[in-house]
């Protein structure tokens, strides 16, 4: 059975683990100073949320979400990162956290959540395709 919580301070190097395995994903690196901020900000709960997946009491899954401000309506909760331990996956992990963030936007009374994953993540693509809509849109990332 997935038991899914908010990360707590215990989840310190398990989280971690997974936080690095989501960056390395994605080929971004970040100092340590980066790692223990992200894991400040988690644990105030305030701009940014964490959540744990735990199987065996294990964590093997996590979730990071956050709330923002949108034009034309409420609003919208942005699910930022989203991982699973190669040795969970296919397991219900990714799909029982993405239920767990949006009960919190429900909560919160969003208009709308969404998330970002690369076009050619072809795993995760198969799961979003089952539980969410494509829309179409396409991220362009400006230069600052």
């Amino acid at each position: 059975m997935i038991e899914i919580a908010p990360l707590g301070g215990a989840d310190r190097a398990d989280w971690e683990t997974l936080a690095r395995g989501y960056k390395a994903f994605y080929r971004t690196e970040h100092p340590d100073a980066r790692y223990d901020e992200t894991w400040r900000l988690l644990l105030a709960d305030e701009r940014i949320h964490g959540l744990g997946a735990r199987l065996d009491g294990r964590l093997v899954g996590i979730a990071h979400y956050l709330f923002h401000a949108q034009t034309w309506t409420a609003d919208a909760c942005y699910l930022q990162d989203l991982f699973t331990a190669e040795t969970a996956r296919g397991r219900g992990v990714a799909t029982a956290l993405i239920e767990e963030v949006a009960d919190a936007a429900r909560a919160r009374g969003a208009a709308k959540f969404y998330w970002m994953t690369k076009a050619d993540n072809q795993v995760a693509r198969a799961l979003y395709d089952r539980i969410a809509r494509f829309k179409g849109f396409i991220r362009y990332d400006y230069p600052l």
